[in-house]
């Protein structure tokens, strides 16, 4: 039974955290304490009367109440902003081309896009998936506006975090017994291809490329066939291959720093500045925990 008006800056911070993945990464997005953002979600939790997070030693999940109003948040807050923006007088809309890896896609483009989309239904996306050595030159010459790139510089857009890179292989194949070690990688141009070859010729491992592809799915298919080990973003690591590391004779990997590049081109576009800022706030502060999680689990030093 619920008890009492639920108020919309409860449902915020519910929605924050879920989407952030931490009571910490959630503040600053909601521009409030981290013991202010908690006990927000205490009182959303009294007046509906059931536990919306349960809180275990290591990790907080949503309970089945807590998935089944993670819904009806959304929708609320959704009609809110929508409430709010009729009689503001003024809609944003405009056009958005946006560039990023498969790698990062799924994990973490689809959280931020989630928190855009529906405070800005007539804003138009254009969406384009390539390697991120074909996606920095299209940003320089302003052929998209944004886009999340493995960075090779500094001044290729704003630090976000640090993604690890890790070699994968089929444990039905053991291809990483071989000697020459094959190995399938990207395009000449990758740094996750320089990575992996700068790795094996530190350690003085022999190698040959036997599998070439610019598509994550490529890779993966190589390894999955026992064609070849490969290197991986850990974002994109499938969960049924598995991990090589020194046990295998394989050596540690530099890890990959993702940006948000921004087109000097696309100045005073208001939509993209939302996005820009809006991919800043969400990932360069949920990132900085341990590791970037999934909306239903929390990091239970947050």
């Amino acid at each position: 039974m619920i008890s009492g008006d639920i108020q919309i800056d409860w449902l915020k911070c519910f929605v924050a955290v879920v989407d952030t993945g931490s009571l910490s990464a959630a503040a600053p997005v909601v521009h409030r304490s981290q013991s202010a953002v908690s006990m927000q979600l205490k009182k959303l939790e009294s007046a509906l009367g059931c536990r919306l997070l349960a809180r275990g030693p290591r990790q907080h999940q949503l309970t089945p109440d807590g998935q089944r109003m993670l819904g009806y948040a959304r929708r609320m807050l959704d009609l809110h902003a929508e409430t709010r923006a009729a009689f503001q007088g003024r809609e944003l809309t405009g056009s958005i081309r946006l560039g990023v890896p498969d790698d990062y896609a799924a994990r973490y483009l689809a959280p931020v896009l989630k928190r855009f989309a529906p405070y800005h239904g007539s804003v138009e996306i254009e969406l384009h998936c390539e390697q991120s050595p074909s996606l920095i030159p299209r940003v320089e010459r302003g052929d998209l506006d944004l886009a999340l790139v493995s960075r090779e510089h500094p001044r290729q857009g704003i630090l976000l975090f640090h993604e690890p890179m890790v070699w994968i292989g089929s444990p039905q194949f053991e291809v990483w017994r071989r000697d020459p070690l094959p190995i399938a990688v990207y395009e000449s141009t990758s740094l996750a291809r320089r990575t992996a070859i700068n790795s094996l010729a530190q350690q003085g491992r022999r190698y040959r490329v036997v599998y070439n592809s610019s598509s994550l799915a490529g890779q993966i298919a190589a390894v999955e066939s026992g064609l070849a080990v490969a290197v991986l973003t850990q974002c994109s690591t499938p969960s049924h291959l598995e991990v090589l590391g020194s046990n295998h004779g394989l050596g540690p990997l530099d890890p990959m720093e993702v940006s948000v590049y921004r087109s000097q081109a696309s100045a005073g576009n208001e939509a993209v500045e939302k996005l820009h800022d809006l991919l800043i706030s969400t990932l360069r502060i949920s990132t900085s925990t341990a590791k970037f999680q999934s909306p239903s689990t929390w990091d239970s030093r947050a």
